[in-house]
């Protein structure tokens, strides 16, 4: 990205630009400090959407891709690393998964890619239709974000002019949804006609998946119905398609078909939740990740109805699980508010914008209210750091750093007594 030849003008962007723009890439976030379409030649956008791709389906599964195709042997080891990388729940038939992800990836993809070309077809001539088909549909299947409306609306114009527009907000949230439900529950829904059943993972991710996009909905379009600025020009099917996209976008799109700076600040920090939960584990997607979010809830209804243990779906959920969901939401509360602080002391915006970009660039979700083009290079910094730590996992990060194995221990503590609440 730092390569003249990666510059519309000819010239090398600064440095650390390029260092944002590769790490929102690899990151699938989706956030820009220069517009895609406008400010980056065909070479840098074909560097910035492989770097999408790679980031999007993992860079262990890349390397099991390569290693395949050299017809060489996959270790225990590398089989223990895509088990965790894909969150599988064993290492038995990891392999084949990997293969299934790419393959499932590479006909979504084609298949959005044959849509958007066919849309755009109407706009534009057949090759840059193409061209447009193939990076929105690698961009939007990989929670991505990063677009090139800049070409024929102006930089960051976004994906305004196509709110009403029922085809491109079908293809569009269809990729974004597929992208973000998981590998594993894609290879479930596509193999569900031949198996007739889901795993507890698929039915918990798709179910709660569910009630967010619903929820999100309908709170998003009671809260900006009479927005000027949003919702209240369009019509009412519009105003359903516009409520529909923001809230499937926010839990990891990163592309938006209203103006999010302007919403009232309720729907915004109500977006900001969203971002905070995220997708699907395994997914392109990031947050805190719905499974997550479900098990702190199921933790929180069994402690008020006096159970010991999380049932989902008539299944037990281990406490060390629970105890991994907790540890991982406090974590990810912890940097959040860490950046949060640090972009205080150098950006002056308020609060609520600071909060909701920390938690987009955390979430790899990729919308703005505007302030990442304004950010000063050591709020670039700041959320570069943020965008890596959000796609690595607050938890990867504290196993790296903490010892290798468990230690069991030989003796246990006399039970103490503390006052809560």
């Amino acid at each position: 990205m730092y390569l003249p030849i990666a510059s519309s003008t000819g010239k090398s962007i600064s440095f650390l630009n390029a260092l944002f723009t590769a790490t929102s890439a690899t990151c699938v976030t989706g956030l820009v400090v220069l517009d895609t379409g406008t400010d980056f030649s065909h070479f840098g956008q074909i560097v910035m959407i492989m770097l999408v791709q790679v980031g999007g389906i993992g860079f262990m599964t890349m390397a099991t891709l390569i290693a395949l195709v050299l017809n060489k042997k996959i270790s225990l080891r590398e089989r223990l690393i895509l088990q965790e990388a894909l969150n599988h729940g064993s290492m038995d038939g990891v392999v084949r998964l990997v293969k299934k992800v790419i393959l499932y990836s590479l006909m979504i993809e084609v298949v959005g890619a044959i849509l958007i070309t066919l849309r755009f077809s109407r706009e534009m001539p057949w090759g840059q239709a193409s061209y447009f088909g193939i990076f929105h549909s690698i961009s939007m299947f990989n929670n991505a974000g990063f677009d090139l409306y800049g070409m024929i609306k102006g930089p960051f114009s976004g994906l305004s002019s196509y709110v009403n527009d029922p085809f491109m907000n079908i293809v569009l949230m269809g990729l974004i949804f597929l992208g973000g439900i998981g590998f594993v529950v894609l290879s479930d829904v596509i193999e569900f006609p031949t198996k007739r059943r889901f795993s507890l993972h698929s039915k918990v991710v798709l179910s709660a998946t569910l009630m967010l996009v619903v929820v999100g909905t309908l709170v998003i379009f009671a809260m900006e119905y009479n927005n000027p600025q949003t919702l209240k020009p369009l019509s009412p099917t519009g105003k359903v398609w516009a409520s529909l996209f923001q809230s499937i976008t926010t839990r990891s799109g990163g592309v938006n078909t209203v103006d999010i700076g302007a919403l009232q600040q309720s729907t915004q920090f109500f977006m900001i939740i969203l971002m905070f939960i995220g997708a699907a584990p395994g997914s392109t997607g990031g947050g805190i990740k719905i499974t997550t979010f479900v098990l702190l809830v199921g933790a929180v209804y069994a402690m008020i109805r006096g159970k010991e243990d999380v049932i989902l779906f008539r299944k037990r959920i281990a406490k060390k699980v629970v105890y991994k969901a907790v540890t991982l939401t406090m974590l990810s509360l912890v940097l959040i508010v860490i950046f949060s602080m640090l972009l205080s002391l150098t950006e002056h915006k308020d609060f609520l914008t600071i909060l909701f970009e920390s938690t987009s660039a955390f979430g790899t979700t990729g919308i703005s209210m505007g302030l990442t083009t304004e950010l000063s290079p050591l709020g670039k910094v700041w959320i570069i750091c943020l965008m890596f730590l959000g796609r690595m996992g607050p938890l990867t990060l504290a196993y790296a750093l903490s010892k290798t194995e468990i230690e069991k221990e030989l003796f246990s503590y006399p039970e103490g007594k503390i006052i809560i609440g």
